[in-house]
């Protein structure tokens, strides 16, 4: 199991705001899309930064509602960890665990893949020990 086989069971569609949208735009299209990230993305279309809910309430709580007025670019984190499509489940939960992250690009060279949430991998951790069980419990079965 690694990140390719996890996008393929997934919509590949990322959502993104441009790096001098508000933080109330931001944060408004990850209510309506139910999501937990958006890229940022500069003027010529690169990955500029990622913006997740955190970097959002972390400045609601030193800023106050007028915090949602400041533009994007001011907020997002813009370390971008990013992780190729064979990167393994084991070593994506590694990277999220170790950089305290839950959302991750999936790139190949310059192409954007798809995105990975912390859901995404538990999801496909616990179908991945139920799938080791019962084959556990078949092979003692079949005995």
């Amino acid at each position: 199991m690694n990140a390719n086989s996890i996008l393929q069971g997934k919509s590949t569609k990322v959502f993104d705001v441009k790096i001098e949208a508000s933080l109330q735009q931001a944060a408004q299209l990850m209510d309506d899309k139910r999501i937990g990230a958006v890229l940022v993305r500069g003027a010529k279309q690169e990955i500029c930064g990622v913006l997740s809910e955190r970097d959002v309430s972390r400045q609601v709580a030193r800023k106050g509602s007028a915090a949602l007025d400041r533009p994007v670019g001011e907020c997002m984190s813009r370390k971008v960890i990013t992780v190729q499509p064979n990167t393994s489940l084991d070593d994506l939960m590694n990277i999220m665990t170790d950089r305290r992250i839950r959302h991750l690009p999936v790139v190949d060279g310059d192409q954007l893949l798809g995105m990975i949430s912390i859901g995404d991998v538990v999801k496909h951790k616990i179908n991945e020990a139920e799938a080791e069980a019962e084959a556990m419990y078949n092979y003692i079965a079949a005995g």
